[in-house]
């Protein structure tokens, strides 16, 4: 048995895993997903969530369980379940980057979505100076996000996608070789992505490499169009064996 803690993507909250919860508790295994601050059910101002305050939160939640955790981050969050494992490589089994970024030491996730200029997303996106916050507009959902997923989901996100905080996309990561290089890494590429197009994708994976890059022929979401088959490849890698590798306990 493993522990999953699942991170959605940007706009969105824990309601993206409604699918695949049940499917990986099935298999035995635990999952949690959380509302990371100002989204979904987190009432934190969105002009107060900063990507470090969004990191501590996922870091007291690995330091509530017992045991190791598999951290899956979607999308832009791929950002935060790096930078946790930097601070909690001991507690943190594996990670999995679904369609998500993977940036490295000293990068931004802005400097990677800049160059993923066959995206749909970026005409629709509505920047809130006030808020230091932005949001997409629903005419792209369907094409950009949700392309063969059934019609009431893109309506659901009409309901609940919000403000993202533009903060943790522009903060540059900080990675170590000794942490955060520690943990073992793998990637699920979506190759019918429009929000974070293969283009992009195959680049971050090419230049940060993990151990196994596995290929969803999906749309950005597959979560919700082909959650059977998501969820048998984290069963999948739950169950790599890794490597034992003995070191102190790293604090942060």
């Amino acid at each position: 048995m493993r522990t999953f803690i699942l991170i959605h993507g940007s706009w969105h909250s824990a309601w993206n895993w409604h699918k695949v919860i049940p499917l990986l508790e099935k298999q035995g295994h635990r999952a949690i997903a959380i509302d990371l601050p100002g989204m979904g059910r987190d009432k934190t101002p969105i002009e107060q969530v900063k990507m470090r305050t969004t990191v501590e939160k996922i870091c007291e939640l690995i330091d509530s369980i017992e045991g190791k955790v598999i951290l899956v981050g979607h999308s832009k969050n791929g950002v935060m379940i790096s930078q946790a494992a930097e601070h909690r490589p001991h507690k943190i089994e594996k990670l999995v980057y679904l369609a998500a970024y993977l940036i490295p030491d000293g990068k931004t996730q802005r400097e990677y979505s800049l160059q993923d200029t066959e995206g749909v997303l970026k005409p629709y996106v509505t920047m809130n100076e006030e808020l230091n916050a932005h949001t997409l507009r629903p005419e792209i959902y369907k094409e950009g996000l949700y392309a063969d997923c059934d019609d009431y989901i893109t309506e659901l996100a009409k309901l609940l996608l919000s403000h993202e905080p533009v903060e943790s996309g522009i903060t540059p990561l900080q990675l170590t070789a000794k942490n955060y290089g520690r943990v073992p890494r793998y990637y699920i590429e979506c190759s019918e992505d429009k929000a974070v197009t293969p283009y992009i994708q195959k680049k971050m994976y090419t230049e940060t490499p993990c151990k196994k890059v596995y290929t969803m022929a999906t749309s950005h979401s597959p979560f919700f169009s082909q959650p059977q088959e998501l969820t048998d490849i984290l069963c999948e890698i739950a169950l790599a064996k890794e490597p034992v590798i003995h070191t102190e306990k790293v604090f942060n």
